[in-house]
C-alpha cells in the first residue's frame, strides 16, 4: 500500500440507531442544534406547512412522521468534525441500515425509558455487534414516566451481553425529575425553572456529599444519593478500550427533548468514540485493510439516493473516504467498471444544506452527483487495486409483479425501478420466461414507498400484482452446472440487473428442497458487487 499520510484531523462517525418512536429523530436534530448546524430549536421541524425533522424529506416520511431511508448529517464542536448518519428505525428498511452501519466505527442506540430494549433496537445491535461496531447507548425521555434506571440497565447488560458504565443519573424520573448527575465529574444539570422544563444550568458540586444536592433535588436528594453510588459500585467503571471493542458500553441517561444529556452525548463520542477504523477489502486480490492513514485516496459506495432534489432528478452517491487526503477534482478509478471518474463537485451534507468540499478526510462521506454511473457497493481507488468488502445486497423476502395503470408510461416505469434499484431500495429481476420485472423488497412498508415515489418523483401511477415466486436465491458454481440447473429450471430461472443467475422459488419449501439436491450449487441470500 501507498505510505501512510501525516496527521489526520479529528472525526466521529457514527450512527443513530432505535426502535421507531424512541426519539432517534428528535435527539438528531438536537445534536445538530449543539454542534451549531443550526441555530434555533424546531428549526429543522418547521418548513412551510410541513413540520418534519431536517432528516426526513421523503413524502412519505413527512406524511407518516418516520424515517425510511438514512441521511447524512455533518457537524462541528471544536476541533473535531462529527459525520452523523440517521439510519430508519423500521425494520422493513433494515437493508439500508444495514449499509448504512458499514460506514461508520461507532453507533448511538437510543432506548425509550419506559419501554426498554424493543425487538428493531436488538436486531440492530446484532448487526452492530457482527461488524464490532461499539454502542453509545442514550436511554431516553427521562422527564417522563419510566421504568427503574437499574432495570433499564440490568436488561442492556443481560440481553446484550455488555457491561454497562452508567456516565450520569437521573435525580429522580416523571413528574420527580429534577436533573442529571454527573457520575465522573460531579456536575449536576438542573431544569431551566420554566414551565417547560428544558435543561438550565451546570452546577458543579464536590460529588455526593455536597450540601447544594440537597438544594438542587429536595425530598429526592438522599434517594439520588443512595442509587448513585449503587451504580457507581454496581457497574463497570468506563473503560475507553473496552468500550471500543464492543465489550462495554457507556450509558446516558437524558432527555432529547428537554435536551438532558445531549451536549453530554457529543462531548462522550468526541471523547471515547473511535476515530475512523481500518477498513475490510480485498487488497491487490487477497484479504486486508484499508488503513486511514494510508497516503492513497480511497473510498467506498454505501448508499444512492434518486431526487433528494426532484425538481433536479438529482443522483447522489454517498462515499464513505477510507484513506487519504482527498481534494476536489481529483480522478477516482472505479474498480468494478476500470472507469475514471473527475469528481468535480463534492458535496458535504449540513443537515437539509449542502456545501461543496474542497477537501475531504478518512471518516468524511461526501456526496458524488452523478447518472446511474456509481453504485452501491462500488469502490473508488486513486491508483492501487483495493476492493471494498462487506456491503451486500439482500435476497428479498417479498416478490411482486408491477402492473401499469397507464401502459404508455412503461419507459418511465423501467427508469423508475432501475433508479430505485440502483439506490439499493429494491432489487429488481428479469425472468428467462416472460417479460415482466420482478421487484424484490425485504419488507411490506418498502412497497408503499416504492408507489408512493413512483407517483411522487416519476408521475407514474402503478399497482402490485401477486408473483408466483416468494423469495430468491443468487447462484454460484461451475459454469456447466449452472447451464444445466437452468436449463432444468428455466421457468423458475431469472437474472440481477448485472446478469447474475437468481432462482425463484415459489416457497421456502421448495427453495430447502433443490438446495439440497444440488450440492454443486451455492444458493446465496447475500450478493456483494464484484
Amino acid at each position: 500500500m501507498s505510505a501512510p499520510a501525516t496527521s489526520l484531523p479529528e472525526r466521529r462517525t457514527f450512527a443513530i440507531i432505535s426502535h421507531p418512536d424512541a426519539g432517534k429523530t428528535t435527539l438528531t436534530e438536537k445534536l445538530l442544534l449543539f454542534g451549531g448546524a443550526i441555530h434555533t430549536a424546531g428549526e429543522v421541524r418547521a418548513r412551510g406547512q410541513a413540520r418534519r425533522a431536517r432528516s426526513d424529506w421523503m413524502k412519505i416520511e413527512q406524511a407518516r412522521g418516520i424515517s425510511v431511508t438514512s441521511s447524512v448529517m455533518t457537524f462541528q464542536r471544536g476541533a473535531t468534525v462529527f459525520n452523523l448518519l440517521d439510519t430508519p428505525g423500521h425494520e422493513d428498511f433494515s437493508e439500508d441500515t444495514y449499509r448504512t452501519l458499514t460506514a461508520v466505527d461507532s453507533a448511538v442506540m437510543v432506548i425509550d425509558a419506559a419501554r426498554g430494549i424493543e425487538a428493531q433496537t436488538r436486531k440492530l445491535f446484532e448487526v452492530c455487534r457482527l461488524r464490532d461496531v461499539p454502542i453509545l447507548t442514550f436511554i431516553n425521555k427521562v422527564d417522563r414516566e419510566g421504568r427503574d434506571p437499574f432495570s433499564l440497565l440490568d436488561e442492556i447488560s443481560d440481553m446484550l451481553a455488555l457491561d454497562v458504565a452508567p456516565l450520569n443519573w437521573p435525580a429522580g424520573m416523571g413528574g420527580e425529575f429534577k436533573g442529571l448527575y454527573d457520575l465522573y465529574n460531579y456536575n449536576f444539570l438542573k431544569p431551566d425553572g420554566t414551565a417547560t422544563g428544558a435543561a438550565g444550568a451546570t452546577v458543579a458540586t464536590s460529588g455526593l456529599d455536597d450540601p447544594m444536592i440537597d438544594d438542587l433535588c429536595g425530598p429526592i436528594a438522599a434517594r439520588l444519593r443512595e442509587q448513585a453510588e449503587l451504580a457507581l459500585g454496581g457497574y463497570a467503571t468506563l473503560d475507553p478500550q473496552l468500550y471500543r471493542q464492543g465489550a462495554l458500553t457507556p450509558v446516558l441517561f437524558g432527555s432529547a427533548l428537554k435536551d438532558f444529556g445531549v451536549e453530554a452525548l457529543i462531548d462522550a463520542l468526541a471523547a471515547y468514540a473511535p476515530a475512523p477504523r481500518p477498513q475490510p477489502a480485498l487488497v491487490a486480490g487477497h484479504a486486508g485493510t484499508v488503513d486511514p492513514g494510508d497516503a492513497q485516496v480511497s473510498g467506498f459506495v454505501f448508499k444512492v439516493q434518486a431526487n433528494m432534489n426532484p425538481q433536479h432528478r438529482d443522483r447522489i452517491a454517498f462515499l464513505r473516504l477510507a484513506s487519504g487526503r482527498f481534494r476536489r477534482g481529483m480522478k477516482l478509478r472505479q474498480v468494478a467498471t476500470g472507469k475514471v471518474i473527475a469528481i468535480n463537485s463534492p458535496i458535504l451534507f449540513f443537515a437539509q444544506d449542502r456545501e461543496i468540499a474542497d477537501e475531504a478526510w478518512p471518516g468524511d462521506i461526501i456526496g458524488i452527483p452523478n447518472h446511474g454511473v456509481l453504485r452501491v457497493g462500488d469502490s473508488l481507488v486513486e491508483k492501487d487495486d483495493v476492493t471494498f468488502t462487506g456491503i451486500p445486497n439482500f435476497a428479498p423476502e417479498i416478490l411482486r409483479r408491477v402492473a401499469l395503470k397507464d401502459p404508455t408510461k412503461s419507459k418511465q416505469l423501467r427508469t423508475a425501478l432501475t433508479d430505485m434499484a440502483e439506490e439499493g431500495v429494491t432489487q429488481l429481476f428479469k425472468p428467462s420466461i416472460g417479460s415482466q420485472w420482478i421487484v424484490g423488497v425485504v419488507g411490506q412498508l418498502q412497497l408503499e414507498v416504492l408507489i408512493s415515489r413512483l407517483d411522487a418523483e416519476y408521475r407514474v401511477a402503478a399497482d402490485f400484482e401477486a408473483s408466483p415466486y416468494e423469495t430468491a436465491r443468487w447462484l454460484h458454481g461451475e459454469a456447466g452446472d449452472l447451464k444445466r440447473f437452468a436449463d432444468e429450471h428455466r421457468g423458475a430461472m431469472a437474472e440481477d440487473r448485472d446478469g447474475a443467475p437468481v432462482f425463484m422459488a415459489r416457497d421456502n419449501w421448495e427453495l430447502n428442497y433443490v438446495s439440497q439436491r444440488e450440492t454443486a450449487l451455492r444458493f446465496s441470500a447475500t450478493r456483494e458487487r464484484a
